[in-house]
């Protein structure tokens, strides 16, 4: 963990706080570094049930340092070839792609907190979440098309997961600004709100309420994508309920609601 990043766990749920507020939470390396830590950090503990991602300051995050952009005009940056051999995680993913591909990977839910902007690689870091709450005036566009790039961080896998394949390539080619209730009408966001971090805390804290093995065996499901078939879903379906009945927290759940009390669960 760095300075970029801040982690704050309690009753199940992680806080996570992008603090680089004087840049607008913009990605330098050091908040590459701060957001991968973050997740490495989260995934390897086991009292974590939800996490809530947010910016700190006026934004989520405003993207990509415009220093790197520099970097790039000047040739001083990593060739194309350095970039495809960088090393991958098994999901895939590079350094700059996990920042957004890591939260999926994450066996527990998690929320994107999204106010101010969230542009480029904030944009692709919040659609890493399983859920978007967004405020009514928040901004999210995929920008790279304004530098002469692609998005890199995963927008593509997950864009086509979450609209249409004209609206994914139309937020793609024109790299075009989305505002909250339009991103909620075309599928970016999940819920407009006046404080996104309030209720996406709230909504974490009632997720972490329930069976955290169910929440996860629900999440393993999620993630065979779009390109799992209608006979491995229905598999897993069979595999992960074959685990879950008679288990210690799928029986106090049924005990603890039955006796109209707090679940505790191991």
């Amino acid at each position: 963990m760095n300075d970029r990043v801040s982690i704050t766990v309690e009753g199940g749920v992680a806080d996570v706080r992008l603090t680089r507020a004087e840049k607008r939470n913009a990605f330098d390396d050091a908040m590459f570094e701060g957001v991968n830590a973050a997740i490495a950090e989260l995934a390897a503990n086991p009292d974590v049930r939800a996490v809530v991602v947010s910016g700190e300051g006026p934004c989520f995050s405003a993207g990509l340092d415009l220093s790197n952009f520099g970097k790039m005009a000047s040739g001083d940056f990593k060739s194309g070839q350095s970039i495809v051999e960088l090393p991958r995680t098994p999901t895939g993913a590079n350094r700059g792609q996990q920042v957004s591909f890591g939260w999926r990977d994450l066996p527990v839910p998690v929320i994107m907190a999204v106010h101010g902007v969230a542009l480029g690689a904030g944009f692709q870091l919040a659609l890493g979440g399983d859920f978007r709450f967004v405020t009514p005036d928040a901004k999210m566009s995929a920008f790279e098309m304004n530098w002469g790039l692609v998005p890199d961080m995963g927008a593509f896998p997950i864009l086509r997961e979450l609209v249409r394949a004209d609206v994914a390539r139309d937020l793609v080619y024109s790299a075009r600004v989305v505002e909250g209730e339009e991103a909620l009408a075309i599928g970016l966001a999940t819920r407009v709100c006046a404080d996104p971090r309030a209720e996406a805390l709230a909504y974490a804290r009632e997720i972490a309420g329930k069976n955290p093995d169910a929440i996860k065996a629900a999440k393993r499901i999620f993630n065979m994508g779009l390109d799992a078939t209608v006979a491995d879903l229905l598999k897993a379906e069979s595999r992960e309920i074959g685990a879950l009945i008679g288990s210690p927290n799928q029986k106090e759940a049924v005990s603890s609601r039955l006796e109209k009390r707090e679940a505790q669960y191991a």
